[in-house]
């Protein structure tokens, strides 16, 4: 089976897992207004069931809307040779400066307008992940203050961590350099955490570093990625997105 086959296997698993969600939500929904019901007056019924109605009309618009964007996003990628035909030597020496810890290396390869922004998990949030110009990066290992780099999953509580230390925790925690397998401009690491990269890195080429998992007792749940995201600039693919991703709750 041919990469772009299983891309293409792999969008239709994406949307049928969100199908699957709108069922779920629909029994859940269903049954808790069920049991709900033998408790309250007709009005409150009446009432609750309107708010609950309109709750579960807008998550239903929210999930369409996400599979639209799939199929959208599917259609106009990059192919997964073509992409590796693209990046693949580039890809190999970003990531070995990240190994490395060569920030004069990485730096020569950061978008020169948008910087690189870095996101602790697959869903970008475009406010508040931290963006670093290419000479901000050269400098990064001095750099001792802490930053709030979103939230962390489960807890809600900020993440407050000086680079160095968002680094090792969000960046290269796993010696992604020899993963497990590379993915180009295909999603490798899937959790429940709804993934807006080719959303916000439109026409990009996304490189995944995934490791399906370390410990055979967790089956697969303990899986973490590193992705590279690069956007073409005047001829020149230049890395503007770091994305650690993994099992979220």
């Amino acid at each position: 089976m041919d990469q772009n086959t299983k891309s293409l296997l792999k969008n239709k698993q994406i949307i049928f897992s969100v199908i699957i969600s709108i069922i779920i939500t629909t029994l859940v929904v269903g049954s808790g207004v069920y049991f709900w019901q033998k408790s309250v007056s007709n009005k409150e019924k009446e009432n609750a069931i309107q708010d609950l109605r309109k709750e579960y009309q807008q998550q239903v618009i929210k999930l369409q809307n996400e599979i639209e964007n799939l199929k959208k996003s599917s259609e106009e990628r990059i192919s997964p040779l073509e992409a590796q035909k693209i990046i693949e030597d580039e890809t190999i020496e970003v990531i070995l400066a990240i190994k490395n810890k060569d920030m004069d290396k990485l730096s020569t390869f950061i978008n020169p307008d948008k910087g690189v922004r870095f996101s602790p998990y697959s869903h970008v949030n475009i406010d508040n992940d931290l963006i670093f110009t290419a000479d901000q990066i050269k400098n990064i290992s001095k750099d001792e203050i802490k930053h709030t780099c979103g939230i962390y999953d489960g807890s809600g509580l900020p993440i407050e961590l000086t680079f160095e230390d968002y680094f090792k925790k969000f960046v290269y925690d796993q010696d992604f350099a020899n993963a497990k397998e590379i993915g180009y401009n295909q999603i490798l690491g899937k959790g429940n955490m709804i993934n807006n990269e080719f959303e916000v890195y439109p026409n990009s080429i996304i490189v995944e570093y995934y490791f399906p998992g370390f410990d055979p007792n967790y089956e697969g749940m303990d899986w973490e990625s590193l992705r590279l995201v690069y956007e073409e600039k005047d001829n020149t693919w230049y890395l503007t997105g770091i994305v650690h991703d993994q099992w979220t709750i």
